[in-house]
Order: C-alpha cells, then sequence, then structure tokens
C-alpha cells in the first residue's frame, strides 16, 4: 500500500525550502528545552512543532496514547512499537499538509517555535548502548595498518556481528563540546607506558538506530521481525582516542579510548520516512547462519560526509571543508541483523537503547570515515586551508551530515552531529 504521506507532491503550509533535511515528508522527533523543561517536538523545514502541547490540545487524540508525549523523553512514547510511530506520523501529516485538517495552524502561535531558536537535548533516556564494526572496508583498511602483511580480516569477522558496549552516560548532543580525554598511552618503541591527553584523538562516522519496543523476556528478536523493535536513526560520532585504544584493547577490547563522548545527531527519523531510499546491501560470503539470514533490501543509501573546521580557520572567517564523503548503502551487517544478533543470547532491549553501526567507510581514500584511515595512522596527513591535520586539535570541530535523495522522492535529511575539541579537565 502506498504510503501518501511520503508522495514527492506533499506540501505542507509552513515554509520548507527545497534543500531542506525537514519536509513534510520526514517528521522525525527530538526533544527541546522549552521554558516549562523538555518537550517533545517534531520539525518542518526550521519551525519547531511542540508535540507536548500539541498533545494536551486533544488534536492527537487516536493517533497515539497523548500522554506519553508530555514525558521529558521519547522513551515512553517509542515503548508503544512502530506502529504508534506511524500513526502518529499520518496525523501530524494531515495536520500539517496544505490541503489537510486546518485546526494546527489555527493554533500556531501557541505551537510553534522557531527551530534556529530551540536547545535540542538528547531525545531519549539511553539505558544501553552498542557500537557494532559492520563495515567491511573500515574493518579491512584498519586490517591493513595493524596487521600489515597478513589477512586484514579476522576470520571470524564474516560470519558474526562484531560489536563492543559503549558508555551511554557519556552520550552527547550536536553542538556540545567534546574534553580531549586523557589516559594511558604507549607508543610501540617506549620500554613503559605514559599517562596524559591523547594526541591521537579521531572521529567515527556512524549511523546509529534507537529502539522502540523492547525484547523483554520474550526471547531473542528474530531477524525478520527486527524493524519492528527500530524507531528511528540518528548519526553517531564515537570519538576515539587512538593512542590510549591502542595499548589498552587487547584482550578485552575499547575502554576509555572510546567511553569518554559520543555526538548523535537530535532528531529520530524514522524507518518510515527512509522507505523510499531502501537498497539491497552487499552480497554476504559465506552465507550467514540461520538465525541472521534475512531476504528483501536491508539496506539504506543516506549519503554521509564529514567537515572540519580548525581554530584558525574560524578566526579567518573559512567556512567548514568536506575531508570525507560516503554511503551507508554498502554496510555489510544490516540493522536488523545487528538486532538479531545482540539479543540472540537472551539480552533484553528497551525503548530508547542505542545501536550505532561502527565506522563507515567506503573504497576510496576519499570515502573514508575516520582520519586514522584518512591520514593512514598520521603517515598521509590532509591540508585544511592551508593547515595540516593527522588527528583532531584542540579547537578543531567536526560536522557530520547524513541526507537521502533520489528522483522518486523528497530529500530527508538527519540534521547534524557536531562536536568541538576543547581542553581536558585537569587530572585530580
Amino acid at each position: 500500500m502506498t504510503d501518501e504521506t511520503l508522495s514527492p507532491q506533499l506540501e505542507s503550509w509552513i515554509d520548507v525550502a527545497r534543500d531542506s533535511d525537514f519536509p513534510i515528508q520526514n517528521l522525525p522527533l527530538g526533544v527541546y528545552a522549552s521554558p516549562a523543561g523538555p518537550h517533545a517536538a517534531t520539525i518542518v523545514g526550521e519551525t519547531l512543532v511542540d508535540l507536548h502541547a500539541l498533545s494536551q490540545t486533544g488534536l492527537l487524540d487516536g493517533a497515539c496514547e497523548s500522554q506519553s508525549l508530555q514525558r521529558p523523553s521519547l522513551n515512553a512514547f517509542l515503548a508503544q512499537g512502530r506502529a504508534a510511530g506511524t500513526a502518529l506520523r499520518r496525523r501530524l501529516s494531515q495536520l500539517l499538509r496544505t490541503d489537510g485538517d486546518s485546526a494546527l495552524r489555527e493554533r500556531a502561535g501557541e505551537l510553534l517555535i522557531d527551530g534556529r531558536d530551540a536547545h535540542m537535548l538528547v531525545p531519549v533516556d539511553i539505558g544501553d548502548y552498542v557500537d557494532f564494526y559492520s563495515s567491511l572496508e573500515h574493518a579491512t583498511n584498519l586490517g591493513k595498518l595493524f596487521r600489515p602483511g597478513g589477512e586484514p580480516l579476522l576470520p571470524n569477522w564474516r560470519w558474526i556481528p562484531i560489536g563492543y558496549h559503549g558508555r551511554s552516560a557519556t552520550i552527547q548532543i550536536d553542538g556540545e563540546p567534546v574534553a580531549r580525554p586523557k589516559g594511558q598511552r604507549k607508543p610501540p618503541d617506549a620500554a613503559a607506558p605514559s599517562f596524559g591527553p591523547s594526541t591521537m584523538l579521531d572521529i567515527e562516522l556512524e549511523v546509529g538506530f534507537v529502539t522502540g519496543k523492547g525484547n523483554g523476556r520474550e526471547g531473542a528478536i528474530a531477524v525478520t521481525h527486527a524493524e519492528e523493535h527500530i524507531a528511528g536513526l540518528v548519526l553517531v560520532n564515537d570519538w576515539s582516542a587512538r593512542d590510549v585504544q591502542a595499548w589498552e584493547y587487547q584482550p578485552l577490547g575499547p575502554f576509555l579510548g572510546k567511553s569518554f563522548a559520543t555526538t548523535i545527531s537530535p532528531w529520530i527519523v524514522s524507518l518510515d520516512a527512509l522507505e523510499p531510499f531502501r537498497v539491497t546491501g552487499p552480497v554476504q560470503e559465506p552465507q550467514p547462519l540461520d538465525y541472521l539470514r534475512a531476504s528483501g533490501p536491508s539496506g539504506l543509501d543516506i549519503q554521509l560526509s564529514v567537515e572540519l573546521q580548525t581554530r584558525g580557520m574560524r578566526e579567518r572567517g573559512r567556512p567548514p571543508q568536506r575531508i570525507s564523503r560516503t554511503t551507508f548503502a554498502g554496510m555489510y551487517w544490516s540493522m536488523a541483523q545487528q538486532l538479531a544478533h545482540a539479543t540472540v543470547n537472551g539480552a533484553i532491549t528497551r525503548p530508547g537503547d542505542l545501536f550505532a553501526s561502527g565506522t563507515i567507510s567506503g573504497t576510496d581514500p576519499g570515502s573514508y570515515g575516520s582520519l586514522i584511515e584518512l591520514t593512514w595512522r598520521g603517515e598521509r596527513p590532509i591540508d585544511i586551508d592551508g593547515e595540516q591535520r593527522s588527528f583532531l586539535q584542540d579547537g578543531d570541530e567536526i560536522t557530520l551530515r547524513g541526507w537521502c535523495e533520489n528522483e522518486r522522492a523528497r530529500r530527508i535529511g538527519f540534521g547534524t552531529a557536531r562536536g568541538r575539541i576543547v581542553e581536558g579537565a585537569t587530572t585530580p
């Protein structure tokens, strides 16, 4: 059945630029800091619609449990499952389209906010955070860097979605500063480790999904039903201290090199909005085990870019410079496979959990999603408006962008995931 909310001909009575990330076909969910506290919202163009206030008018009755939109986070709403998100989306589309229900337009003064002035918050209380390692190209590049002359991929990589559990308490929103972390570092030629600020601070360009309905004690989530548990997607920057990580990761994997900060974009973009951008993922060889097998297009053609602006560029009035562009379409392990694998042992997911893809890299150097790849571990520094960078310096600002577009649909975007590096706190 055709989803009328996705029609490219659909227009809103709210002004929307043609290249906006947020046409009426998107209608993502987020939370902003209203004078009365955190309020759920959606966005059309540059205009926020206060869903907390809207839910109190009765205009959403029948579309969802209205009180769930009156909480300081979206967890209670997401717990109702994907069907509730679809129903809310349809009702909002009716209220916001030019030829739809005029009830919201008549109360615009009390329900609409200029999005340029809104302070966005992390939209969910994230109980658990998992970061995967699902890009074949990224895993291959790191294998070549760390195991030169050997097989780039470890034997289990094509059999299992590799991941680690991160620290949800340090997940932050677009625009918040990132303090340079401290930790133990040991260069290969050093006799002993030393302690201090990371000198190899890096980015990881990722896409994450937020869970809606959890599985509780009902058992593993089947790969064929996994998307029923996915509320939507966000951009993710899993900041990484490569020198700290290199010393600590054997034998148990990432710890302090990853746990200090993770930045996400503020708007949760639904799978419904992204449906026109479905693509078939790469052929998986060998064929996955039965619990990871699924048919049909499992990928999404999300275009991604990384921009860098140094302190010197800001002082000279120079705009950020793009240093990478790639796509989410080629991810080897799909979101459904990631979620199925994460729960196959009986692990529980809850509304608002975050699962990130791992660094997304393409096949050519201009499409790598981390500085360790872009500069080949610092051997090939990149030029940024006359400045050299191997890894991030204090004052550098990274901006991640993501969007989808094709000739059959309106452009759908994610906004940005930005972070500026600042000097870390004094060690106690």
